[in-house]
């Protein structure tokens, strides 16, 4: 029982008084006088144990203790922040209301006495976790399409299909308002193509994770003798993991039928949204593949945007992404766009 003028001592354990003003004394000998300039846990450690002949010298932790107790730690601690959810970068998708198809490629693959290299098309959905691989003797936009053909087909359409900035996904870099096989394709599907931005982390996460996996549990579990047998452990391995996430497929958005007797016409105007993820340098600028540079906002520098090019109403809006205000994107600017007419000159 308490008395009412009783106090709490200092626990059992505490670092004795004496030691810990030779601590701090300790310290700020070494901030004014030290060589090296260091006076942290280490370096004061290292003092101690020339000055105390005893041997008792306190641990690294206990000099960190005693630092952090009065307050004198000059590092500052990272602060960590919750992710964005999935898809906060797009309208819709982080609520749940939309699906996005996600694609990609696990390049130049070496079978032992084949004397090609095998690329893998890769392919997962945000929400849904559908995922698909194709196993192909070399990348081509063709061989990409008839993939996604398969898959929607099958499967349904999305709201917004995510690829990288590869040529076989967008079409030919070097020329200005080129909109490739597969983006074409999309446009006629009412699919939004999305690209994501080079060298960004986050954006490409859902299939690169699946990539890694793929990889781990098909490709290095056993050995192929050609591109046949690796389809089909890879079909049996979709098989399982599909079978593995049905809860999520369950709860995933609905998808749209795929139109019948769809047929491409890669020579008709292009109709419908085209979204690029950039970030704009250190001077506000934004550089979409082939054209001239846009500045949506001079005081939006080094930050993420969102560019949605729209070919039906002939515009370009750019809105500013924040990872730390994901439910937030904010018009920047919106420019006027005139539809490309350049014809597509690549075979059917």
């Amino acid at each position: 029982m308490l008395f009412a003028d009783s106090k709490p001592g200092r626990a059992w354990n505490r670092t004795p008084a004496p030691l810990e003003r030779l601590i701090l004394d300790t310290r700020r000998e070494l901030r004014e006088q030290s060589v090296l300039g260091e006076f942290g846990p280490d370096a004061i450690g290292l003092a101690l144990g020339e000055e105390m002949s005893d041997g008792a010298v306190p641990s690294r932790a206990t000099i960190h203790r005693v630092l952090e107790r009065h307050g004198v730690l000059d590092a500052v601690r990272r602060q960590r922040r919750a992710p964005p959810p999935k898809g906060w970068y797009l309208p819709g998708l982080a609520q749940g209301d939309v699906e996005l198809d996600t694609f990609d490629f696990i390049e130049d693959l070496r079978i032992k006495g084949f004397p090609k290299a095998i690329d893998v098309l890769t392919a997962t959905s945000v929400h849904g976790a559908l995922a698909d691989a194709w196993v192909m003797e070399g990348m081509s936009a063709r061989a990409t399409l008839t993939a996604l053909l398969e898959r929607w087909q099958r499967e349904g359409l999305p709201t917004y299909a995510q690829f990288d900035n590869g040529s076989v996904f967008q079409g030919a870099h070097q020329f200005a308002d080129n909109a490739g096989r597969i983006t074409r394709f999309c446009l006629a599907l009412g699919v939004i193509p999305v690209f994501a931005t080079p060298y960004e982390h986050g954006f490409q996460n859902s299939v690169e994770g699946f990539n890694g996996l793929w990889q781990r549990k098909v490709w290095r579990r056993q050995r192929f003798e050609d591109p046949q047998g690796l389809q089909a452990a890879s079909a049996r391995y979709i098989k399982a993991y599909r079978a593995k996430t049905l809860a999520r497929q369950a709860v995933a958005p609905k998808r749209r039928t795929f139109p019948k007797n769809f047929e491409l016409d890669l020579s008709a105007p292009l109709k419908g949204k085209m979204i690029f993820l950039r970030r704009s340098d250190d001077t506000g600028y934004v550089y979409l593949p082939g054209g001239n540079p846009f500045r949506p906002d001079k005081n939006w520098c080094g930050r993420l945007v969102r560019c949605e090019l729209d070919f039906t109403r002939q515009h370009i809006r750019f809105y500013a992404l924040r990872r730390r205000d994901p439910g937030r994107h904010p018009l920047l600017c919106e420019l006027p766009y005139p539809r490309p007419t350049k014809p597509f000159k690549g075979l059917p």
